[in-house]
């Protein structure tokens, strides 16, 4: 399997630093209800913004019910079905509008949303899963085939399952799935005291 461990400039966490987001799942390899559970545990125990919990997680697990995961999957763009269609997992992380103790607008609801989406994903690591979050997914058509009520909005289609190897994608995602990780130098996204102070 292709493991692609982070290049940090400090050492961090290996949980950290060896989370990525592989495209190759092995379609053969289902996800056991536990593990599919302690992801989901561990999202529900992120932090909020007045513990209000505003995130909402469709999950379509193809061995527990083929016709609600064929509905996710069709929801994602043409080009992420490619590989998409091998997770046995696919979660639709989804922001409610409004707080639930006075109904006003929750303006945090979607940062609170990604902070539990990613204690899924750094769960999934610790699992032995992986996990691909996707924007290119068709909202509108969530909406409707996921039965989604209007106060709300769908963020990420979430892929979960295990890693196969690179050479079972099709050759359009060979080179990105082998490509070595980056990111932006700390000081050009990260500011000491005010904007545009680079933290060094």
């Amino acid at each position: 399997m292709q493991h692609k461990r982070a290049n940090t400039q400090v050492d961090i966490h290996d949980l950290i630093a060896s989370r990525w987001s592989p495209r190759a799942f092995d379609p053969d390899k289902a996800v056991s209800h536990q593990d599919l559970t302690a992801v989901l545990e561990a999202a529900r125990w992120a932090p909020s913004c007045f513990n209000d919990q505003p995130w909402r997680f469709v999950v379509c697990d193809k061995s527990r019910d083929a016709s609600a995961w064929q509905n996710a999957l069709s929801v994602i763009a043409e080009k992420n079905q490619l590989w998409a269609k091998n997770a046995p997992v696919l979660i639709l992380t989804v922001a409610m509008a409004n707080f639930n103790h006075n109904g006003k607008a929750n303006r945090f609801a979607a940062y609170d949303t990604g902070a539990a989406s990613v204690s899924l994903c750094l769960q999934a690591n610790a699992l032995g899963l992986v996990t691909h979050q996707m924007g290119g997914f068709d909202a509108d058509k969530a909406r409707q085939v996921l039965n989604l009520p209007d106060d709300c909005t769908p963020m990420a289609m979430l892929a979960l399952g295990y890693q196969a190897e690179a050479n079972t994608l099709a050759e359009d995602f060979q080179a990105g799935e082998q490509a070595e990780r980056s990111r932006a130098a700390l000081e050009q996204r990260f500011y000491l005291g005010q904007w545009g102070e680079a933290f060094k």
